[in-house]
């Protein structure tokens, strides 16, 4: 990226994993010219071809029956809420309003009124309650408190992110997303992944799931769907969950417009046709050996998978994590603190070894600003 005064910036935020394809991606921008100047939006009560196409496009790459299309990540998860409590109702036969979803602590779903009534962080609940009930708070990568509240035969799904991000970038032991996905099944439960930042090629796969082949029965994508050019997500299920929801009963004025539907069907085709799961997966593996390279006592940890990414600060001064950014921007990188002492490192999936090597060597001679801080 450039300033206005034509300074040079390694994007290593890439919009919160919005823009994995690199801004504005050239065919990404031109599939969404053609299409704005024929037609952009038309009510759902009519078809138009470009939704099928892209719902059959996109159904048929990850294996689901069916798609629904929302707008933002937060609209997505509400929908997947909503559907995970209906089939609860019309399949499993919870009694109504007795429906329970299970979550993480340190979770980020969105910013919605139901989604902060299950937030564990304060600067997202505080002063907007009353809060929305029916859902349980258990911590992250702990399979056994997940067994035992599963033990309640009133709980309809469980909602998770396979790797928190705004968290830290936490990444499960190697077998929790199999064990969740056994435990789910044994326990009639939905697993609903929430892959809105790990999915999408992020982490080396085009699925965070996809690591140990495990399918969640709910499936929440969105941000890089998009390419980072307009609010685009979707919610992936199978006939005996999807169905459950008739018609008339949810919608969305743009959900699924002609042109978020061309546009999401580009941004996938992308990120498959320039290997850009590959080109993460190699990526990442760089950026993490280089970090543990650089000899600094300030580097408390390195963690991540793919080209999401994150280190922990060790400093005595709680705000060392902001000041070692503002440095970054000083010298050619942005990134930024989450958390008081963790900064993630989430680059666009098109970055090559030597912009890799040369944003290294930006955070290494970076560091030595907190000597005197």
């Amino acid at each position: 990226m450039w300033d206005v005064e034509g300074k040079k910036y390694y994007d290593f935020l890439s919009g919160y994993s919005a823009v994995n394809q690199g801004h504005c991606h050239p065919r990404i921008i031109k599939a969404l010219k053609e299409q704005a100047e024929k037609l952009t939006l038309t009510s759902r009560a009519f078809y138009n071809n470009k939704l099928g196409e892209y719902q059959k496009y996109i159904t048929s790459l990850l294996g689901f029956d069916k798609m629904l299309p929302m707008n933002t990540g937060a609209e997505g998860v509400e929908t997947a809420i909503k559907l995970a409590r209906r089939w609860a109702y019309v399949v499993k036969g919870i009694p109504e309003n007795k429906a329970k979803i299970i979550v993480c602590s340190e979770n980020f779903h969105g910013r919605t009124s139901t989604i902060i009534s299950f937030s564990t962080d304060p600067s997202s609940f505080t002063q907007f309650g009353p809060f929305m009930p029916g859902f349980e708070v258990i911590p992250y990568n702990d399979t056994n408190a997940l067994a035992e509240r599963l033990k309640d035969e009133h709980v309809a799904a469980f909602l998770f992110e396979p790797i928190q991000g705004e968290a830290g970038i936490l990444v499960p032991d190697p077998g929790y997303l199999t064990t969740v996905r056994q435990l789910c099944s044994a326990a009639n439960v939905l697993m609903i992944a929430d892959e809105i930042q790990t999915g999408l090629c992020r982490t080396g796969k085009m699925l965070c799931c996809d690591h140990v082949n495990v399918k969640p029965d709910i499936l929440i994508l969105g941000k890089a769907l998009s390419g980072g050019t307009l609010p685009i997500s979707a919610i992936l299920a199978n006939d005996e969950i999807m169905l459950t929801i008739k018609p008339g009963e949810h919608g969305s004025t743009f959900g699924g417009n002609p042109l978020a539907s061309v546009v999401a069907t580009e941004s996938l085709q992308v990120l498959i046709d320039e290997k850009m799961a590959e080109n993460a997966e190699e990526m990442g593996k760089l950026f993490r050996e280089g970090i543990q390279q650089i000899s600094s006592s300030y580097i408390k940890t390195v963690r991540g998978k793919g080209l999401m990414n994150a280190i922990v600060v060790d400093h005595p001064n709680k705000d060392a994590a902001w000041k070692l950014c503002e440095r970054f921007k000083e010298n050619g990188l942005l990134a930024k603190p989450t958390h008081g002492d963790k900064i993630r490192f989430a680059p666009p999936l098109v970055i090559n070894k030597p912009q890799m090597q040369e944003a290294l060597s930006i955070i290494e001679s970076s560091l030595p600003v907190l000597d005197k801080f």
